[in-house]
């Protein structure tokens, strides 16, 4: 079986067009190792998806949270359309082990790699919504970012580890983080940052990661633990530095679930499953622009969006 017609299976959706959707997985160093077997790889796909997610996320949120103003809005969306958090979305599909990557990139753990997860997500919606129809794409990233997007975490909790260490230090101290690069290991394709971070000239985290960012952002979250770990650092009358943006201890292992079937599940299912089954409707977020009479019926409507790698 291709993977595609496996994870259509596994998707239960009613896919059309299986080709659209093995293109959504063949990763560019694939490609490059088999042009005899693929007729294109999935960066296409990604960008239509890119805009797909983002509206579908920024629709929904609008209709969930009346009370939230602009800014807390696209904190929300910027933690659910970032690349950890469009990764931790693939991750719950299992849409590593269905990508199709070249050898090189296999061995050095592409299958994990947050960037590459996040990409092929997008370009999995991307293909949705080409075969499905804009409903059916946005109805799958909603339902599937349920846990998300009903949450009512503080505007806080949603911003990135570097901004709430900064503004934490900073609300302190007025000392503003510094990162400095330890090293850089590695062939250029697979290079391995360490970055450390340090406040007044003493180092309060260390991260490591494929890009500089990556690092950074990890230097600045285990920052945050050191800080909340040690009150006795902390200004008089601060309870703790802010929580690190977790949506839950831990996820359902998406192999103890039969299939996403989000669209035709019984309600009972629905209920017991309800990060996996949930329907868009029960979000409670009201009507939809193009729901009603005929709103299971594919559309061909084209949805603007943002990169959310800015």
């Amino acid at each position: 079986m291709r993977p595609a017609a496996a994870l259509a299976e596994r998707l239960g959706l009613p896919v059309r067009d299986l080709d659209l959707l093995q293109q959504a997985l063949i990763h560019s160093s694939y490609l490059h190792e088999h042009r005899d077997l693929a007729a294109g790889h999935n960066e296409r796909l990604e960008f239509l998806g890119d805009s797909v997610v983002s509206l579908a996320i920024s629709d929904v949120l609008y209709r969930r949270h009346p009370d939230d103003d602009e800014g807390v809005l696209s904190a929300r969306r910027a933690s659910i359309v970032s690349t950890a958090g469009l990764a931790r979305l693939a991750g719950r599909l299992g849409l590593g082990e269905y990508l199709l990557l070249g050898e090189g990139e296999a061995q050095r753990g592409g299958r994990l790699r947050p960037t590459l997860l996040a990409s092929a997500f997008e370009a999995l919606v991307g293909a949705i919504y080409l075969d499905l129809g804009y409903l059916a794409a946005s109805g799958f990233v909603t339902s599937l970012a349920a846990p998300e997007i009903t949450s009512d975490r503080p505007l806080g909790a949603l911003k990135s580890p570097k901004s709430r260490l900064q503004e934490y230090t900073q609300r302190l101290s007025g000392e503003r983080p510094q990162y400095r690069l330890l090293d850089a290991v590695g062939p250029d394709h697979d290079k391995v940052f360490r970055i450390e971070v340090a406040v007044g000239g003493r180092i309060i985290g260390m991260g490591q990661g494929h890009s500089r960012r990556v690092a950074e952002t990890e230097a600045a979250a285990r920052a945050i633990e050191t800080l909340r770990s040690q009150p006795g650092d902390l200004a008089e009358g601060e309870a703790g530095a802010p929580e690190l943006a977790e949506f839950g201890e831990s996820e359902p292992d998406f192999e103890d679930a039969p299939s996403l079937r989000w669209a035709a599940a019984p309600a009972d299912r629905r209920e017991a499953e309800p990060w996996i089954e949930m329907d868009v409707g029960i979000l409670d977020v009201g009507p939809q622009a193009g729901q009603g009479e005929g709103a299971d019926e594919p559309t061909d409507s084209q949805p603007a969006g943002e990169d959310h790698r800015s």
